[in-house]
């Protein structure tokens, strides 16, 4: 039981750091010597580099919103996993946990959508970056951690 609770909150902490750093990584997308991410447009030229803060549209105002979302609702899943754990009685279900780990799940997925579908109304030339690919994955893992929420009970 207690390799299962430390791979659970191994899951956990690897999720958290995944949505950390797409969202704070300056790569969701890149081309040459441009690269983009949720908060600037940077630029490499003459050996310098030069960035500019994103654009004001409303889309990418909303991605940076659900990226948050997801960071802060991950965070208090673990928050609320790490209570539950020692409060909750013998054979209680983590529900409040698996909660919160969906709705980051679904913050993820819907930031990433959203950023998919209008930059490539708004920016051609450029590949997706490593920043982006992290979101994806941290969507399914973070949803199957909180499917695994709900499944897990809590044992003496």
């Amino acid at each position: 039981m207690l390799l299962i609770l430390l791979g659970v909150i191994l899951l956990h902490l690897i999720i958290l750091i995944l949505l950390i750093v797409s969202t704070a990584a300056s790569a969701w997308s890149v081309g040459g010597d441009t690269s983009t991410d949720l908060w600037y447009n940077c630029l490499t030229s003459n050996g310098g580099y030069q960035c500019s803060p994103a654009s004001n549209e409303d889309w990418i105002q909303a991605v940076q919103a659900l990226m948050i979302l997801a960071v802060l609702f991950c965070f208090f899943s673990l928050i609320a996993f790490m209570f539950q754990l020692f409060r909750l009685v013998k054979g209680g279900r983590f529900f409040f946990t698996a909660i919160f780990q969906i709705l980051a799940s679904l913050f993820v997925m819907c930031g990433a959508i959203i950023y998919t579908v209008m930059r490539a109304d708004s920016v051609s030339g450029l590949e997706f970056g490593y920043a982006y690919v992290l979101a994806w994955v941290a969507f399914p893992l973070c949803l199957i951690s909180g499917l695994i929420y709900i499944v897990l009970r809590k044992k003496e």
